[in-house]
């Protein structure tokens, strides 16, 4: 977990008494006083993000000036929280209703990825919040996405499949659940065959691996849940070995497995009135003398035999095995994680996850959660005209489109739908998982898509 939590500090303690005030500050907002000629002094008009540190008589810092543009959103106290000076603060401003919410974004702001690092990062700013805020709830969903974005930012070597299950066992040991891994060519006999085949080529202390959890099994009255994410280690392309820009951060190709086992621990944490599943295939797409080829036919756990146009995309058969063991268990409802494609950055950019289901009532629910807790989703289309584009002349389908090279972020969801469960709804989240820009709030390295919106839902629909 991260090492800068916690950094939010409960209003009725001795330590908030000597909390600095944060003022928010809309565009253009009169400020009178000190305060008021020291912004004009600066040029400070309440831009959106900007910080304006304002001194007492002596010097010191007396308050701060946040700038919050036209409207207040809570997510850009991530921003606050990464400029702030250390020590104890308050803000002053909170729009009623918004307290958690931003307490939330203060926490994600202050993370920072230093386990490789010789010099220690300063201590983080502390944030004094509203008597109304359940300091304890948020703390636990920030320690959440903490948990993914330390897993996507911890390089290939130190988080290969054995690191994945290690962390899939202490999250299932945190909340009773139990687990169960099965490894290397125990695969074929289990029937994970296109898990086997993407995996076979890592050493054998990287050997790929089924991991599954279940919770809450004994209560047969409540609906199923299962979450399925991607966990592609490193992903090199295998036989279509990727150039050297697009392979170079590949260790956060299991951004799908890390948001998964993310929200199964806030599934399980908040109590939410569901048994749960989790299917996490972790594997390395790794070259050497057994990797799979283009032009191969795999099997699948569901009997539908698969050619293979292209080793690169091979996120999308060890789901396929995932998926099917998933529709066995007859799930009320099916989410999936991946970083599928890079056609879905190419339509949406980084920041903006799609989100694909034919079910209208769990789209209107995903899309609705996602704006409540401002952790963007689009919905794009199960565009049925283009399934040709996964037709095989020697098998049930292909992995790939590129026969065409258009809508390669909609066929992947297509070629997953042949795999998804038959009974409940199913989404699936095509993520980056990744800021390719460092911003305050937002560094470079993992990040957390889909995975707020995705619990939020849940907590509505189930609530414990």
């Amino acid at each position: 977990m991260s090492r800068r939590l916690p950094v939010l500090v409960a209003a009725d303690t001795e330590e908030a008494k000597s909390a600095r005030p944060v003022r928010l500050t809309a565009a253009d907002e009169a400020l009178d006083g000190r305060a008021g000629a020291w912004a004009s002094a600066n040029g400070f008009k309440g831009q959106r993000g900007r910080l304006l540190l304002c001194p007492d008589d002596a010097g010191e810092i007396a308050e701060a000036l946040f700038g919050i543009g036209k409207a207040f959103e809570p997510m850009a106290l991530r921003a606050l929280a990464d400029r702030l000076p250390g020590g104890v603060w308050r803000l002053d401003g909170v729009p009623d209703g918004q307290a958690d919410l931003a307490a939330l974004a203060f926490c994600l702001g202050s993370y920072a990825f230093d386990r490789y690092t010789a010099v220690g990062t300063e201590p983080p700013a502390r944030l004094v919040v509203a008597d109304t805020v359940d300091v304890d709830r948020v703390l636990d969903l920030a320690r959440s996405c903490d948990l993914v974005r330390e897993m996507v930012d911890t390089p290939a070597a130190d988080m290969g499949p054995l690191q994945i299950e290690t962390m899939a066992r202490e999250i299932a040991e945190e909340s009773g659940a139990t687990i169960s891994v099965i490894t290397g060519d125990a695969l074929l006999d289990a029937n994970y065959p296109a898990v086997h085949a993407v995996g076979r080529a890592a050493v054998p202390a990287r050997a790929p691996r089924m991991i599954e959890i279940h919770w809450n099994t004994d209560r047969s009255d409540l609906p199923l849940l299962a979450i399925v994410g991607k966990g592609v280690v490193f992903d090199t392309g295998g036989l279509n070995l990727k150039a050297g820009a697009g392979m170079r951060n590949m260790k956060k190709d299991m951004g799908g497995a890390a948001h998964a086992l993310g929200l199964a621990r806030q599934v399980m944490r908040a109590g939410l009135a569901v048994r749960l599943v989790v299917l996490v295939p972790a594997v390395e797409n790794a070259v050497s003398g057994d990797a799979f080829r283009p032009g191969d036919i795999l099997s699948s756990r569901k009997g539908l035999t698969i050619e293979i146009g292209n080793t690169d995309a091979e996120g999308r058969l060890i789901l396929a095995d995932a998926l099917a063991r998933a529709g066995e268990l007859e799930p009320d409802l099916t989410l999936d994680f991946a970083t599928l494609t890079g056609a879905a950055r190419i339509a949406l950019g980084p920041d903006l996850p799609p989100l694909y289901t034919d079910d209208e009532a769990l789209a209107a629910d995903m899309l609705a959660a996602s704006a409540r807790v401002e952790d963007p989703l689009w919905r794009m289309p199960l565009w049925a005209p283009y399934s040709d584009a996964l037709d095989s002349d020697i098998a049930d389908l292909r992995n790939d489109s590129a026969a065409w090279a258009q809508a390669g972020s909609v066929t992947a969801a297509l070629f997953l739908k042949h795999f998804a469960p038959g009974t409940g709804a199913w989404a699936h989240m095509d993520i980056f998982a990744w800021n390719p820009r460092g911003r305050a709030g937002w560094p470079q390295g993992g990040e957390v898509q889909a995975m707020r919106a995705a619990f939020e839902m849940l907590k509505t629909r189930y609530p414990g």
